[in-house]
C-alpha cells in the first residue's frame, strides 16, 4: 500500500511535476545525515531531512541535473553512516561527472532509443508490463491522499522519480529497492551508480523505519 504511515499531515491537493519542472536548487540538498536522530524527539528534523532525501532523488531521476547542482552536489555534507557514505560516493562523482556526459548517460538509461537501459516504472519491476495493474492502484491510492499529477507531467505516476516526488508521507514500494541495486550495476552507469548506491541505502533506512513503527 502506498498509504502514508509517517505520522505526518497531508498538504492539499499537490502537484506531481516529474521531469518537467524546472533545474532543483540547492536547498533540496540533504544537510547531513539524519539516522542518528530520535525521531521522537525530533520529528520535525527527521520529517524535513527525509523529504530533502527524496528531492533529491526526484530531481536526479526525472531530469538531468544543470551544472549547477553537479557543483553543489560535489559540496555535499558527509558523515560515517551508510548514508553518509553514499552522500561521498554521490559527491566524489559530481565531482568527476563532465556535464554533457551525465547527460548522455540518462538518455542512455531511461529514455534510449525504442527504450533505455532500465524501465523506472512499477509496472514493469512488478509485473514485466507498462502501464499494468500497478499503476492503477496508484493512481487510485494517489487519489484519496489528495495528490494529482501535474499536466507538465508526461510521465505515468509510476516512475520512480515521481514517486519519489509524492513520497512526503508516502511509503516507498519495496521494487524501489530493486530498481535503484539495478541502477548501480547497470552497463551504461557511471554517475548514476552512484545515485543508484544512495537511493538504496536510503529505502533500506526508510523500510527499517517503517518497520519498527508499524
Amino acid at each position: 500500500m502506498l498509504a502514508g504511515r509517517a505520522g505526518r499531515s497531508q498538504p492539499s491537493q499537490p502537484e506531481v511535476e516529474g521531469a518537467a519542472t524546472a533545474s532543483p536548487r540547492a536547498d533540496i540538498l540533504p544537510a547531513a545525515d539524519y539516522h542518528g536522530l530520535d525521531p521522537a524527539e525530533t520529528p520535525a528534523e527527521v520529517d524535513a531531512a527525509r523529504a530533502r532525501e527524496y528531492a533529491l532523488l526526484a530531481a536526479l531521476l526525472t531530469r538531468t541535473p544543470d551544472q549547477q547542482l553537479l557543483d553543489d552536489l560535489a559540496g555535499l555534507r558527509v558523515d560515517a553512516s551508510p548514508l553518509g557514505f553514499a552522500h561521498a560516493a554521490l559527491a566524489e562523482a559530481a565531482r568527476c561527472a563532465k556535464l554533457q556526459a551525465v547527460e548522455r548517460e540518462y538518455f542512455e538509461l531511461f529514455i534510449g532509443i525504442g527504450r533505455g537501459e532500465l524501465m523506472p516504472y512499477a509496472s514493469y519491476y512488478l509485473t514485466g508490463f507498462l502501464n499494468e495493474r500497478p499503476l492503477a492502484r496508484l493512481r487510485g491510492d494517489l487519489a484519496v491522499l489528495g495528490i494529482a499529477r501535474s499536466d507538465r507531467n508526461c510521465e505515468p505516476e509510476d516512475h520512480i522519480g515521481t514517486l519519489c516526488e509524492a513520497m512526503e508521507g508516502l511509503v516507498i514500494e519495496p521494487w524501489a529497492g530493486r530498481f535503484f541495486a539495478d541502477l548501480e550495476g547497470a552497463q551504461g552507469a557511471a554517475f548514476y551508480r552512484s545515485v543508484g548506491t544512495l537511493g538504496r541505502v536510503f529505502v533500506e533506512i526508510e523500510t527499517e523505519a517503517f518497520a519498527l513503527a508499524a
